[in-house]
């Protein structure tokens, strides 16, 4: 009994003490934000036939549709094009800024609203991928995915060091005190359903309380709450998005062993038939042609599918199977044409990382974004005889050459 309340006490600890998997969600955002960014920049030039008001599914239909499950989008407001293409840079700047971590607690509101209302605005249009964006935009809004690999933790770490408080910033009170006044302006038109009305006002008192609360009186009790209000939200949110990803390959595997083509080891030969879904013809036909390897590919991913959740209970199995997932999505984006569904799933799995792997992978990309910016500056620092410039110092045991007269 007492083993049982002491391990009960430690969970507690943990999850009420610090924001859990900061790396596992920093990746979920990059992966998540980058994904969408691609995708509007791809469909840019037909944004108006997928989304605006040039395409087959019109306003007045999307209207009617939306008015019987209360979704919420912003192109509802209007079906002006200026007003499109308002919504649409929104969506394209609140990616961007995301991916990079810029202010990542508005970001992530407005990401979401990026989504949500391009999404909502033609249900029609999408791969599959499109409900795992959708439903990890939500849950990302929940969790501080900005700790670490964000510009938002190179100034917190920045104003550590000038030993600044945190809270002197200035640009994110103003950003929260735009959506503020935007948030009344909505409230009054009564342009939005009062759910997501009621979202977003405990989203915005739930920051300004805890901002205010730092502000004024850091290390107090009431700030302290805050903070463990802050961690178990953030640590639900986690759990949700890591549930969602297990549920997502469970109900997948399980309704694929009831199908007879899966059952016989058939089902991959069929959609590499597809001409559809067929970007590279001679290397679909190649592979259909090998019976066995269609035969292990299909049973390969049922069983990967179903046993993914029971792996998560030993570290290597479930390390190892999701080395497997992340490979049969990059094949579905290369065999199938799917890309944007490869990534949205790939940034879901993320979540499952170790934290070893990803600090490697991390130190790798910092040092290469070094490499490259030294290159870069050798390079800018030449004049234009070859040599380096006057403005380039000679490194340790290195002379400068000299010029020619």
């Amino acid at each position: 009994m007492r083993a049982s309340l002491a391990w009960c006490a430690r969970g507690v600890q943990l999850v009420t003490s610090r924001s859990l998997g900061p790396y596992q969600t920093a990746v979920v955002r990059i992966g998540l934000a980058g994904t969408w960014l691609l995708f509007l920049l791809r469909e840019f030039p037909h944004r108006q036939l997928l989304y605006g008001p040039d395409g087959p599914w019109g306003w007045s239909m999307a209207r009617r549709l939306i008015s019987g499950n209360d979704a919420f989008t912003l192109l509802m407001w209007s079906d002006g094009r200026l007003w499109f293409e308002a919504v649409y840079a929104l969506a394209v700047l609140a990616s961007a800024l995301l991916l990079v971590g810029w202010r990542t607690r508005t970001m992530s509101v407005l990401f979401m609203v990026g989504v949500l209302s391009l999404q909502n605005r033609n249900i029609f249009v999408g791969d599959g991928g499109d409900n795992v964006i959708h439903l990890l935009a939500i849950y990302l809004v929940l969790t501080r995915c900005g700790q670490v690999w964000s510009l938002d933790a190179r100034r917190a770490a920045r104003a550590g060091a000038a030993g600044r408080e945190p809270w002197a910033d200035r640009a994110g009170p103003v950003l929260w005190a735009g959506g503020a006044a935007a948030l009344v302006a909505v409230t009054v038109l009564g342009v939005a359903g009062w759910g997501w009305l009621l979202f977003f006002w405990v989203l915005l008192a739930g920051q300004a309380l805890w901002w205010w609360l730092g502000r004024r009186a850091p290390g107090g009790q009431a700030h302290l709450l805050s903070d463990v209000v802050a961690h178990l939200v953030h640590n639900g949110a986690l759990l949700v998005i890591m549930v969602e990803t297990c549920l997502i390959y469970a109900t997948a595997g399980w309704y694929k062993i009831q199908g007879s083509r899966w059952q016989d080891g058939t089902a991959v030969y069929y959609p590499l038939q597809l001409e559809s879904f067929s970007p590279w013809p001679g290397l679909s036909g190649m592979l259909a042609g090998q019976g066995l390897l269609v035969l292990v590919m299909t049973y390969g991913t049922v069983l990967t599918q179903v046993a993914f959740p029971f792996a998560l209970l030993n570290r290597r199995a479930k390390n190892v199977l999701l080395a497997l997932m992340m490979a049969e999505h990059l094949a579905i984006a290369v065999l199938l044409g799917l890309p944007f569904f490869s990534l949205a799933m790939i940034a879901a799995d993320s979540v499952f990382l170790p934290t070893v792997f990803l600090l490697w992978a991390g130190g790798w990309c910092a040092r290469a974004r070094d490499g490259v910016v030294r290159r870069a500056r050798a390079v800018l620092g030449r004049g234009a005889d070859g040599v380096p410039g006057d403005e380039e110092p000679a490194g340790p045991g290195r002379k400068l050459p000299a010029r020619p007269s």
